[in-house]
């Protein structure tokens, strides 16, 4: 696992090589294929130290709301349970990360600290802010992407065609089946408090305003979060879904995709696993091979590509994100006037003049998913929409980091930026207010799927009746 690994601190000469060792878990919350928790056994068995985990919840909104927050605290105590099997016990602290962790630090006497990559500016500035805290050695361990980000490219890439080369380059290297998570090499030395964790959703959950009826989704829609849940949605998607994948996969109405991105984005999840357990799955139909590639492109490529843009671009969640083409075509039409303005309030409850997007909203905030075709026609119209680019992109970035339950990632971030910036994209023909931004409107959706039917679904026969008559 030292392949995916990074060195950010040295520790001081005082830490002793038997020191206790701490894996910091903030974007991987999984016990089995987890390369950062396999480098801290690894370092804790070479110093022959007992291994202990901490997640802990930050007090400021660094999850966008409770949704989210009940999603990944519901997940956590089959975890809890799994680690502790092993000798290794969980430490949930609550309150801002970097001065938490440098309590925990002192308290255990940890000389080594390993935690997950995370390219956004809260996980960088907790580690970089943790640095001065601590003497410690502190290690960054790239457990999302299949190549680490930092070995794929060291720079920003244009589009996916020009990281795709460099990713599949290094393939061979990290696309192998990870070792299984052994026992802890020592048993941890003092008393480990248990984790009461109802108590921490609710103390947790005071950061947070009074939700709405409809924020916290029930447990019958079918997002049990959670390890095992994440490795259920798998199987099922390679028995029922990959065949036909390159197909389907755009059509929301036949729900082809692979509906695997909340589990992924909170780590229950490997990509690595996912990526192998397509791979393997037996091929006995014709189009396997488109089927399975057209997965891997999204699964490795694509979201590869957005950790990457997070990465290397300061400003991922601004118009500092556009390229000079974009930046110039945005500013040249921010004063063409709109054919239909709304605030962001209309545009949450869905009560604009297109059934089609009204449909792609209730959909969002019913069930925390958003199909990837209706996301970039939802996130276009509000460029349309809005009195400027700036306020579209913070729209749909609030929005969908509101609702979605994949919401505050790297894929999230750099969706919205293609939708409003151009960002991986280039330009097209020139119209108003979009200027060379990429267009799209409900009529490419009618000659894609049954887009009334769509709409039926999520927005009811009343909207559907409306779609259904309009051009």
């Amino acid at each position: 696992m030292r392949g995916r690994a990074r060195l950010i601190r040295k520790a001081s000469d005082a830490v002793r090589d038997s020191a206790p060792v701490l894996h910091w878990m903030r974007r991987e919350f999984r016990c089995s294929d987890n390369p950062g928790l396999l480098f801290a056994r690894e370092l804790a068995a070479s110093g022959k130290a007992p291994l202990g985990v901490v997640i802990c919840l930050p007090e400021t909104k660094e999850l966008p709301g409770l949704r989210q927050l009940r999603f990944l605290l519901d997940g956590l105590p089959p975890l809890e349970t799994r680690l502790r099997e092993l000798g290794i016990p969980l430490f949930l602290r609550i309150g801002p990360p970097a001065d938490e962790l440098g309590k925990l630090l002192r308290e255990t006497g940890a000389g080594t600290l390993t935690t997950d990559f995370d390219p956004l500016r809260p996980a960088q500035n907790h580690v970089q802010r943790l640095c001065s805290l601590t003497d410690a050695a502190i290690w960054e361990v790239d457990s999302r992407n299949i190549v680490p980000c930092w070995l794929a490219s060291d720079k920003k890439e244009y589009m996916a065609r020009t990281i795709r080369p460099k990713i599949h380059r290094r393939l061979p290297e990290f696309l192998l089946e990870p070792p299984r998570l052994l026992p802890a090499p020592k048993p941890w030395p003092g008393p480990v408090p248990h984790t009461d964790w109802a108590r921490a959703l609710t103390h947790a959950a005071t950061a947070y305003p009074a939700p709405p009826v409809n924020w916290i989704l029930p447990a019958d829609r079918n997002t049990l979060p959670g390890e095992d849940e994440a490795q259920r949605r798998l199987r099922d998607f390679c028995t029922h879904r990959l065949h036909g994948y390159a197909l389907n996969r755009n059509d929301p109405v036949k729900d082809a995709s692979s509906r695997l991105s909340p589990w992924l984005h909170f780590g229950f999840l490997s990509s690595l696993r996912a990526a192998l357990a397509v791979i393997d799955h037996p091929a006995d139909w014709p189009d396997a091979r488109d089927d399975k590639d057209a997965l891997l492109e999204e699964l490795i490529v694509r979201r590869e590509l957005s950790d990457n843009f997070c990465l290397y671009e300061p400003g991922y969640d601004s118009l500092d994100a556009c390229a000079n083409w974009a930046r110039a075509t945005l500013d040249k039409h921010r004063d063409d006037r709109r054919a239909f303005l709304y605030d962001r309030d209309a545009l949450e409850q869905g009560r604009t003049h297109q059934p089609l997007w009204n449909a792609a909203q209730r959909q969002l905030v019913d069930t925390g998913f958003l199909h990837g075709y209706m996301r970039m026609y939802w996130a276009k119209k509000i460029l349309e929409w809005s009195a400027s680019p700036e306020e579209a992109l913070a729209t749909v970035i609030a929005l969908n980091d509101r609702w979605s339950l994949d919401g505050m990632d790297s894929n999230g971030y750099a969706g919205a930026a293609w939708s409003v910036c151009g960002v991986h994209d280039r330009g097209w023909a020139e119209r108003p207010v979009y200027g060379t931004i990429r267009y799209m409107n409900s009529n490419g959706a009618r000659r894609k799927f049954d887009a009334t039917e769509y709409v039926r679904c999520h927005a009811g026969p009343e909207q559907a009746e409306q779609f259904a008559v309009r051009r």
